[in-house]
């Protein structure tokens, strides 16, 4: 069972995980949305015995605070920064995925100084003016439905048919954060998300980079990722086969393999 603190930051109580070599270099996880920090549990493994890890719920998610929203991906940024702040962590290697990887390139664009890396996964850097009216769709149906109506169709989204048939216990734990996820937090960071408009700045992001996505990811496809490989200067393109929307979970081992990868040539410079 994951041990986990809550702490005081930006304002809201935020509850995270402290695990691996205490004195290491900090690697921070930032989950997507309709999840928590559970989400992490093969990568916490993979990279235990050589980093720091400090993996936090969002704003609106797990066991952090759910104030009314909607949110910005701003607010969420300064969350990430006022958690280093209160965990007293200089600088970080962010690993992300889908909204936590939008909120990890609005740190970079905020505090360039904190980030020692930034990994991207199965993410996107912007969407077109008329996602936000889907957006509100599925804001709408959630406030309408609960969070149970749409099982069915973010499973789909997530996960490949073989791996949902294969990995029953890991479809049952996600399946729980989904319908465990705070209607009003869902929706909160689903506001913020909607508004996504990074791609004009990507140029601007400094901190080494690695992209990954999962080759057949439905949510953030392969082209967002390559919309952002080719404009954070030096960024790494990793496509995992197979996989969809969590790759860190349908693909751990490809997943985990290029994140240590990354994060020894980052440390080694």
């Amino acid at each position: 069972m994951t041990q986990t603190q809550i702490i005081s930051a930006n304002g809201i109580n935020i509850r995270y995980a402290d695990e691996g070599i205490k004195n290491g270099p900090v690697v921070m996880m930032s989950h997507s949305l309709s999840a928590e920090l559970g989400m992490w549990e093969p990568q916490v493994a993979a990279l235990k015995n050589q980093f720091r890890i400090i993996r936090f719920d969002t704003r609106g998610h797990g066991g952090s605070s759910v104030p009314q929203g909607p949110y910005t991906l701003e607010m969420l940024a300064d969350d990430a920064v006022g958690l280093m702040d209160a965990l007293e962590l200089d600088k970080v290697h962010w690993v992300g995925l889908s909204m936590g990887g939008m909120i990890g390139q609005t740190v970079a664009l905020k505090a360039p100084s904190r980030l020692k890396s930034l990994t991207l996964a199965d993410t996107s850097s912007g969407y077109p003016p008329e996602a936000v009216a889907g957006w509100e769709e599925r804001i709408k149906a959630a406030r309408q439905n609960g969070m149970g109506a749409s099982l069915s169709a973010t499973i789909d989204r997530w996960f490949s048919p073989g791996f949902v048939k294969a990995e029953p216990n890991i479809i049952a734990s996600i399946s729980q954060m989904i319908v465990s996820t705070p209607i009003e937090g869902y929706c909160g960071c689903g506001a913020a998300i909607s508004r996504l408009n990074i791609t004009p700045r990507l140029g601007e992001i400094s901190a080494p980079t690695l992209v990954i996505v999962g080759e057949d990811d439905p949510g953030t496809p392969v082209d967002m990722s390559e919309i952002m490989a080719k404009g954070i200067p030096g960024a790494k393109l990793v496509i995992l086969p197979v996989a969809r929307h969590l790759s860190n979970l349908e693909d751990q081992a490809g997943f985990n393999q290029a994140l240590q990868d990354f994060l020894a040539g980052v440390d080694n410079a």
